[in-house]
C-alpha cells in the first residue's frame, strides 16, 4: 500500500513523453492477449483491462498537468504530439467490438454473482462503447474516429488561444488616482519600473483583472481592460463553428437528435427540455429579486455621484461600493485575515473537525516554489496526497480546479494503491515580503476545490472505474465541492483559522456575520448570469450552428434573461472553455442541478449541528467513500433518507420566489 511517486519537469518532458507512447504500444498488445482467453472473467479480464487506462492515465495526467501550470513551448509542443496518438487509442478502444463483446458476454455470465461496483463497472462501460459507435458500419466509425481527432485538435488549440492571448495582454496605468483604491497586495503585484518611473502593469489574469474592474474610479480604463478581456482570442470564433459542427455530426451518426441529447444520456438529466425547463423555473423564481439588485445597485451609484445608466464595467465597481455601504463587507478589509497558508491550514483544521482528516507536509518535489504537496492521513493511516498550487503566475491556465491523477484500487498484487490530487488556483501571488492573501471569495474556491478533491480522495471503491470521481454522473460531479465551500463563511469554521496577517487579531464576530450575509449580497444577479450561460451552452449544442448562429442564440438568450446587457462587442463565447475546451459541453447546467443536492445536504448539517458526528459519518460513508459506485442520486438518499428538495437552492442564495 502506499503512494505512486512521479517528478515531472520541463527538463525531463522528453523522457516521459516516450513512456507514454510506450504505455500506449503495450496496452495494445496486452489487450489482445487478454482477449485471446478462452472463458473471459471479469478477473482474468476485466481487472486487468481497467488497469491499462490506470497506468497511461499515471504517466500522461502529468504532462497534461504541467502544460497548464507551468507552460512553455516545450510543454506545448509534447503535450500537442501526444493528443493525436492518445486520440487514436481511445477512439479504437472505444469502438473495439472484441472488447465490447466481452463486456456483454460477462455481464450476461456473471452480473448475479459480482458485487455492486463490478455491475457498476460493466453497466457504464458497455454504455460509452455504445455512445462511442462501437456496433456502427466501418465507414461511420472511420469518420468517429476521425472527428475524435479533429475535435481533440480544435479543442486543445481553443484552451491555446485563450492562454496566450490572456498572456499577451497588459494595461500600464502611470496616474496613482488610477489606482489608489486598489488593496496594498494587489498594487504591489502590480508595481513595474519603466524607463525609470514606477508604474502599474494591468493584465487578464484574474487577480489583475479582479482587483482593476473592482477596485480603480476610471471608467474609460476599465472599459478598455473590460474590452481586451471580452473579445480576448477572436480565432476562436472558427473553432467554436467547427467544434459544434463535428459535435452534432457524431451525435447524428450515433443516433442522436443533436449533441445535447448525446451529452446528456449518461448524466442525471435525460432530455435537454428537462434541463431548459429546470433553468427557466430558476430564472422566474430569480428574475424579479435580480432585476431589483439590479435597480438597488443603480440608484446607489447615482446617489454617490454616478449619471447615466451603468454598464458592464462599472458593475464590480459599483457593486463592491454597495457591499462596503449597505454590508460595511470590503474584500481589502478581509483579505489581511486571509492569507494564503494560513488559509490552507484552516481548511486542513475543518477537515480533520468534520471528517477526521489530517494533513502532513509531503517530502516530494513539485513543479513550482509556490506548489506544496500533503499527505492525507484517517485514524493515523496515510490514505492519500494532495499538491496544491493557488498562486497565479505567467504561463498558468487561468481560473481553479481540481485534476484526479491517481486513483483509489487494487492493484495487480492485490495491494491498495493510494489516490492522488491536484488542486489549482490563481489567487493574488506573494511579493517579496508581502504574502499572498485570498479575497473572500477565494476561500470559497478553495474549499470547494478541496470539496472534489476529498470526493476523489476518500474513495474506499477497489474498481478502478467507478472509484473517485470517476463514474459520477457529470451533473453531481459538482455536488461535494458545492457543499463543501457552503461551510467557508461559518463562524465555526473561520474563527479557527481567520487571523490578521500583521497582528494576529482574529476576525470578529460582527466580520463574520456581515460576511455571512453578504454571501447573498446579489445573489440573484449571479443566479441569473449561472443561467444565461447554461441555457446558452444547451441551447448551442442543439443543432450545426454557425458563428452567426451562435452570436445570435447568445443575444436571444441575453435578451430575455440576462439583466446586465453586455455591450455588442462583449464576444464571451470566444472565451468560455467550459464548454469549448473543457467538459461543460451541454452540461453547465450541472452546476445548478448539483447545487440542489448540495443545499439540501448542507442545510442537514446546519440544522443539526455542523460538526455533528452522526451526519458527517453518513456523508463519508455514503457520499465520499462510495465514489461513483452507485448512482448519484442512490448515494444522496443513502445518505439523506430522501430525494434532494429544489427550495434548498433558493434557501440557499436568499431567494425568495
Amino acid at each position: 500500500m502506499g503512494i505512486r511517486d512521479f517528478t515531472l519537469t520541463q527538463e525531463n518532458l522528453l523522457k516521459h513523453k516516450e513512456m507514454v507512447l510506450d504505455t500506449i504500444s503495450e496496452n495494445k498488445k496486452e489487450i489482445q492477449r487478454l482477449l485471446k482467453f478462452e472463458n473471459l472473467t471479469y478477473k482474468n479480464f476485466l481487472t486487468p483491462y481497467q488497469k491499462l487506462s490506470l497506468e497511461l492515465e499515471f504517466y500522461f495526467t502529468p504532462i497534461s498537468h504541467l502544460n497548464y501550470v507551468n507552460n512553455s513551448d516545450k510543454t506545448q509542443e509534447v503535450y500537442n504530439e501526444l493528443l493525436p496518438a492518445l486520440t487514436e487509442y481511445s477512439t479504437e478502444i472505444s469502438q473495439n467490438e472484441d472488447i465490447y463483446k466481452a463486456f456483454k458476454q460477462i455481464q450476461k455470465q456473471e452480473s448475479k454473482t459480482l458485487n455492486s461496483e463490478q455491475n457498476k463497472v460493466l453497466k457504464d462501460a458497455i454504455q460509452s462503447f455504445e455512445l462511442s459507435g462501437v456496433g456502427l458500419e466501418k465507414t461511420k466509425k472511420e469518420r468517429l474516429a476521425k472527428i475524435n481527432l479533429e475535435l481533440s485538435d480544435a479543442t486543445t488549440n481553443f484552451a491555446q488561444n485563450l492562454l496566450k492571448a490572456t498572456d499577451a495582454y497588459e494595461m500600464i496605468v502611470e496616474d496613482f488616482q488610477d489606482v489608489k483604491q486598489i488593496p496594498k497586495s494587489d498594487l504591489e503585484s502590480a508595481k513595474v519600473e519603466i524607463d525609470g518611473k514606477e508604474v502599474y502593469k494591468f493584465t487578464l489574469q484574474q487577480p489583475s483583472f479582479i482587483a482593476f474592474m473592482t477596485y480603480s474610479k476610471n471608467r474609460e480604463l476599465k472599459e478598455r481592460l473590460y474590452k481586451a478581456y471580452t473579445t480576448r482570442a477572436p480565432e476562436n470564433s472558427q473553432l467554436i463553428e467547427n467544434i459544434l459542427a463535428l459535435r452534432d455530426e457524431e451525435a447524428k451518426i450515433l443516433g442522436f437528435e443533436n449533441f445535447a441529447e448525446l451529452s446528456l444520456a449518461p448524466k442525471m438529466a435525460q432530455k435537454a427540455a428537462d434541463v431548459i425547463e429546470f433553468l427557466e423555473d430558476l430564472a422566474k423564481s430569480s428574475k424579479v429579486q435580480a432585476q431589483r439588485e439590479f435597480k438597488t445597485l443603480l440608484e446607489f451609484a447615482n446617489s454617490i455621484g454616478f449619471e447615466g445608466e451603468l454598464e458592464s464595467w462599472d458593475v464590480a465597481y459599483y457593486s463592491e461600493k454597495l457591499k462596503i455601504a449597505s454590508l460595511d463587507v470590503a474584500d481589502e478589509a478581509y483579505m489581511a485575515y486571509f492569507e494564503k497558508e494560513r488559509s490552507i491550514k484552516g481548511l486542513f483544521d475543518f477537515t480533520y473537525k468534520l471528517l477526521g482528516i489530517k494533513f502532513k507536509l509531503a517530502n516530494t518535489p513539485t513543479w513550482h516554489k509556490s506548489a506544496s504537496a500533503y499527505d492525507l492521513f484517517k485514524d493515523d493511516e496515510k490514505i492519500a496526497r494532495i499538491y496544491i498550487d493557488l498562486e497565479a503566475r505567467k504561463g498558468k491556465r487561468g481560473g481553479a480546479w481540481m485534476n484526479d491523477w491517481v486513483t483509489h484500487h487494487i492493484d495487480k498484487d492485490e495491494k491498495k494503491v493510494l489516490p492522488v490530487a491536484y488542486i489549482v488556483a490563481n489567487f493574488a501571488p506573494s511579493v517579496g515580503d508581502n504574502p499572498s492573501l485570498l479575497r473572500p471569495s477565494d476561500v470559497v474556491t478553495l474549499f470547494h476545490e478541496m470539496g472534489h478533491a476529498l470526493h476523489h480522495m476518500l474513495s474506499l471503491v477497489n474498481e478502478p472505474y467507478v472509484s473517485g470521481i470517476n463514474g459520477v454522473e457529470w451533473d453531481a460531479v459538482e455536488f461535494p465541492s458545492q457543499f463543501l465551500e457552503n461551510f467557508a463563511y461559518e463562524s465555526e469554521v473561520l474563527k479557527d483559522f481567520a487571523f490578521h496577517y500583521e497582528n494576529g487579531e482574529v476576525l470578529s464576530d460582527e466580520m463574520i456575520e456581515k460576511l455571512k450575509i453578504s454571501k447573498n449580497f446579489e445573489s440573484a444577479l449571479g443566479m441569473m448570469r449561472q443561467i444565461e450561460f447554461a441555457l446558452f451552452d444547451m441551447r448551442v449544442h442543439m443543432g450545426k450552428k454557425s458563428a452567426l448562429d451562435v452570436q445570435n442564440i447568445l443575444d436571444d438568450v441575453r435578451e430575455n434573461y440576462a439583466v446586465i446587457k453586455p455591450p455588442k462587442y462583449n464576444k464571451f463565447q470566444w472565451g468560455f472553455a467550459h464548454i469549448f475546451a473543457g467538459g461543460y459541453s451541454a452540461g453547465y447546467y450541472s452546476y445548478k442541478w448539483a447545487e440542489v443536492l448540495s443545499a439540501d445536504a448542507f442545510f442537514q448539517f446546519i440544522d443539526e449541528g455542523i460538526f455533528s458526528q452522526r451526519i458527517s459519518k453518513r456523508y463519508y460513508d455514503e457520499i465520499l467513500a462510495k465514489g461513483g459506485s452507485r448512482s448519484a442520486m442512490d448515494s444522496f438518499i443513502a445518505f439523506s433518507g430522501k430525494k434532494p428538495d429544489s427550495q434548498a437552492l433558493l434557501r440557499l442564495n436568499g431567494i425568495k420566489s
